[in-house]
């Protein structure tokens, strides 16, 4: 079952995802009333959003006046990197021992709304569904500190990058297809490991794709 979200943190999830998939550009201006007029909110909970996501890393400036979207360092990600593997294939490994029923078809339908975008050549869309997809897998390990950390990774990781590369979203889909069969088959060891060969591929396709162009 998901948990009970606060005005304060759907706003707050609304724009990392925006942030995540590249809807809402690296470097651009958030603005208050204008978030509180998309969302049908007040100004409150838009304004405690944007604290909570300058506290992550996600966005710079006075949120009073609004924020803009944090840039990322590329030399910084690989240190990222590393934090994510460790965190991200602790939260999949705790999420094979509390899985249910309805957490598997939650899951399905998420991976099958990423393909579909992906097949309707929606691109953001596709990006938005990969965040949902990871987000509620490791909701599911119900290790609320640990997702926090991760969520703060998230913000200086250039997922918007990644997921523009030629191909990267279907090859994503395929590698969310092996991680969700093990956490449907109840095999850690290899959730884990698809979690880490996920994550890892995502860069490894940028790295090269970033010393291509420089050559």
């Amino acid at each position: 079952m998901m948990q009970y979200r606060t005005k304060e943190e759907q706003v707050a999830d609304f724009l990392r995802e925006g942030i995540i998939s590249g809807r809402i550009a690296r470097g651009s201006r958030l603005k208050q009333q204008e978030i509180a007029t998309l969302l049908n909110t007040s100004i409150t909970p838009v304004r405690e959003a944007l604290k909570l996501l300058a506290a992550e890393g996600y966005v710079l400036g006075d949120s009073f006046r609004g924020a803009t979207v944090a840039p990322f360092d590329l030399e910084a990600s690989s240190e990222v990197l590393s934090l994510r593997i460790l965190l991200e294939t602790q939260l999949v490994r705790a999420a094979v021992e509390k899985v249910t029923a309805a957490d598997i078809g939650e899951l399905r339908t998420m991976a099958a709304e990423f393909a579909s975008a992906f097949d309707a050549g929606d691109n953001e869309g596709a990006r938005a569904a990969n965040y949902r997809f990871h987000h509620r897998m490791f909701e599911i390990a119900r290790m609320p500190q640990t997702l926090h950390f991760v969520q703060i990774l998230w913000a200086r990781y250039p997922f918007d990058l990644i997921n523009r590369l030629h191909g990267r979203v279907s090859r994503a889909a395929d590698e969310h297809d092996e991680m969700l069969a093990a956490l449907i088959a109840g095999d850690a060891a290899a959730a884990m490991l698809a979690t880490r060969e996920h994550i890892e591929a995502g860069f490894r396709e940028l790295r090269n794709s970033v010393a291509g162009t420089a050559t």
